[in-house]
């Protein structure tokens, strides 16, 4: 089912948001570090909500904290898209979608990306196809929204500091709102 409003977004992190991921911070502490880097970077406001919601789909799905260990790729980035897509603008909702593409993508583009990522976002990489190949690279290269997701990964990669103080979830409301699609 997907979310019907802002609220139910918001509900879902409140609700789930304790979880941990493989790192050693919960998915909200690493949705609210991601967009507040990304905020306090003077990135425009389309990355910092992108940067919170682009792994809203590990919220959504019940197979449980660290699956990667259990070599389980639940695909939320897809699984988030199909989610959000309803609610916010393509933007948003492609950072969901291809964050991963994203990691895998600079794996294949810069030298010493790999070696640069936490143990468990390597492990998840493993699962979730390694690096791209030169094909599969210039394709997504070709995807509307390729800067974006890329941009949103960096700080993907930066949003796993267990004692890093962020704002609240509220916070980050009236940026949301922005980007949200008319109601029919």
């Amino acid at each position: 089912m997907s979310p019907g409003s802002l609220e139910d977004i918001l509900t879902t992190y409140r609700e789930h948001g304790h979880r941990l991921y493989g790192e050693e911070v919960t998915e909200i502490q690493h949705a609210l570090q991601c967009a507040t880097l990304a905020q306090q970077a003077g990135e425009p406001p389309v990355i910092v909500a992108a940067a919170l919601l682009h792994d809203y789909g590990h919220l959504c799905h019940q197979l449980g904290e660290d699956i990667a260990l259990q070599g389980v790729d639940a695909r939320h980035e897809h699984l988030g898209y199909h989610k959000l897509r309803r609610l916010f603008t393509g933007e948003i909702a492609d950072a969901a979608r291809l964050h991963v593409a994203a990691k895998r993508y600079l794996c294949w583009k810069e030298p010493g990306y790999l070696s640069a990522l936490s143990a468990a976002s390597r492990q998840s990489l493993d699962l979730q196809g390694g690096a791209m190949q030169a094909d599969e690279a210039a394709a997504f290269a070709r995807e509307p929204n390729f800067e974006l997701a890329v941009r949103v990964r960096r700080y993907d990669d930066l949003g796993k500091d267990p004692d890093m103080v962020t704002p609240d979830l509220d916070s980050f409301v009236p940026v949301l709102q922005t980007f949200m699609l008319p109601s029919p």
